[in-house]
């Protein structure tokens, strides 16, 4: 499983540009045997028949937060605009790729304008905003007319470095792990759905627009009754989610989760020890927020890893990854109203 997430982050994929990214779990699902389609904005749903009645669908999304360039400098640097919602100062120092229409991608690097202390007396003050954050192209470029020279052009991807590291200690880092963990605990967990009797068909769909709110809100098959949003648990002050445990949400910012899946889930955690935290997410939507929007008649929940510093240099441990693949097998092992 966290070989998979590894290989998955190292997949540049921001929202839009996800192609490869879901081309490599369609691969890893079809090994296994699974029935898979593409939506036509992108997504992909895949199929494990179960014995009858209403289906269940798991979402995950391998979409991640990145920038697109937005203008191209006198200087020959660029200027972004972001894709997803991130604070300027989370990529700040980081390496990127900038990815041109052809050809392979250019590295570089996001710095404030005011970058050297040497120079800048406002090194420190500055507030970094769209305006003074750039990328440095590791390229011999002077001019605009360089940058241009090389291919690169507005409206061109922008990655960022995910840096994953594993720890002895259990513990993973890494940008994307919003939601990449998540998708690979759904291909962890595939291996074993493929062999169960299931009771009730379940569905993936793995998203690729959640981190700009529309992921999850299509595709979805008439069947389903149970919608379950696989996603990071929130950390920080006021939270009660952690770095071990699967993460329940009772309410985000687009109100209450269903309370009687809820209600199992806890129960399913309770009844096998799995290690769980129920918490409210103040400043959060998911994809099963985004269907519900659109207006699907189904029963919605979100659950998964507890990830600390979201949305900027991300960390978990490996037991929220396990406890959120147990939860979900012996969730879909039950029978809808047991």
């Amino acid at each position: 499983m966290i070989d998979t997430l590894k290989r998955l982050v190292e997949i540049p994929s921001p929202s839009g540009m996800t192609h490869e990214a879901v081309s490599y779990v369609e691969r890893e699902l079809t090994d296994l045997g699974v029935e898979t389609s593409r939506l036509r904005k992108g997504a992909l749903l895949a199929k494990f028949p179960g014995q009858s009645g209403p289906a269940r669908l798991l979402t995950a999304h391998v979409d991640t937060l990145g920038a697109m360039v937005k203008e191209v400098l006198p200087s020959g640097r660029l200027r972004l605009t972001q894709v997803g919602g991130y604070a300027w100062t989370a990529i700040e120092g980081e390496n990127c790729l900038v990815h041109r229409e052809a050809g392979e991608a250019v590295d570089g690097t996001i710095l404030v304008h005011q970058s050297s202390v040497h120079v800048y007396k406002d090194t420190n003050s500055a507030e970094r905003t769209a305006a003074n954050i750039e990328v440095r192209l590791d390229a011999d470029v002077h001019t605009a007319d360089d940058v241009r020279a090389l291919g690169i052009e507005v409206g061109d991807f922008v990655s960022f470095d995910p840096r994953f590291k594993q720890t002895e200690t259990g513990y993973i880092k890494s940008r994307h792990l919003d939601d990449k963990a998540s998708v690979a605990i759904l291909l962890d967990l595939a291996r074993d759905l493929v062999k169960a009797d299931l009771p009730h068909t379940v569905y993936y769909l793995i998203s690729n627009y959640e981190e700009v709110g529309f992921g999850g809100n299509a595709g979805i098959p008439d069947e389903v009754d149970e919608y379950i949003a696989v996603d990071m648990g929130a950390l920080g002050d006021g939270q009660h989610s952690d770095e071990y445990t699967v993460s329940i949400c009772a309410k985000d910012s687009s109100g209450p989760y269903d309370l009687e899946l809820r209600r199992q889930f806890t129960k399913l955690c309770r009844d096998h020890d799995i290690p769980f935290k129920v918490d409210i997410y103040p400043f959060y939507g998911s994809d099963a927020s985004a269907a519900i929007s659109a207006g699907y008649d189904v029963r919605h929940a979100l659950i998964g890893p507890g990830i600390e510093s979201s949305h900027s240099y991300e960390r978990t441990h490996r037991t929220s990854l396990e406890a959120t693949r147990a939860l979900l097998y012996r969730y879909v092992l039950t029978a809808m109203g047991e």
